[in-house]
């Protein structure tokens, strides 16, 4: 995956000038249903940060850009769940995913308007809460709030460790080499223990609590 990283890295320096828009479009997949289970988003965003700290690229439109793809993303998503309802869960595609969209279901029914907001920050729901937000009916209304505001403090959060890691290196070659990975490495692994610390509570919420039987009469 370095290796991939360091190419993305290298394509981005090169066409500064479409940063936005390619920012935007990691961010509009990643926010996407099938798609975002697939990119290692979080790996890119530090990549993407630590340019910006480095100074190899503009920090507002890859800012803006990864806001609006995320925003984007959800937003597409919603809408196919919307379309297509819960039936989507019997499409081909998304077979081998209902364990997955079920787990959600539970998260989306207990936590609500919450739901949307906080699976933002949750990589193995990420990408499946607007689908499911969109399949149970949500009101349009409150789904773009809770997608927007979770979009503007999503980007920044991903992207300041590898942009304060390069700050404080305090050289820009230090970005092309291990430190810059350590760090990466560093956060996904923090990220890795929180989203599975997470997931333990969210499964143990979830899990219908057994009811004591009422104690018999004494004769």
């Amino acid at each position: 995956m370095e290796s991939h990283l360091a190419d993305l890295g290298t394509f981005i320096q090169a066409h500064q000038g479409w940063a936005f828009v390619i920012v935007a479009l990691i961010a509009l997949g990643e926010s996407l249903v099938l798609v975002g289970l697939l990119i290692p988003a979080t790996a890119i965003m530090l990549l993407i940060g630590g340019l910006a700290g480095a100074g190899l690229v503009e920090p507002l439109p890859v800012l803006a850009g990864a806001i609006l793809g995320a925003i984007l993303g959800d937003i597409v998503s919603y809408f196919i769940g919307r379309w297509l309802g819960p039936g989507i869960v019997h499409r081909p595609l998304l077979r081998r995913y209902r364990p997955a969209v079920a787990r959600t279901r539970l998260f989306f029914r207990r936590y609500g308007f919450a739901a949307v907001f906080l699976g933002r920050f949750l990589g193995p729901i990420r990408s499946t809460v607007p689908l499911v937000a969109g399949m149970m009916a949500m009101g349009q209304a409150r789904f773009q709030i809770a997608n927007v505001a979770s979009a503007a403090l999503w980007a920044p959060l991903m992207l300041a460790p590898g942009f304060l890691g390069a700050r404080g290196a305090g050289e820009v070659g230090a970005m092309s080499g291990e430190g810059a990975f350590g760090i990466v490495g560093l956060v996904l692994a923090l990220t890795v223990v929180g989203t599975v610390l997470v997931g333990k509570r969210m499964a143990g919420a979830n899990r219908p609590r057994r009811r004591l039987a009422a104690p018999r009469p004494v004769a």
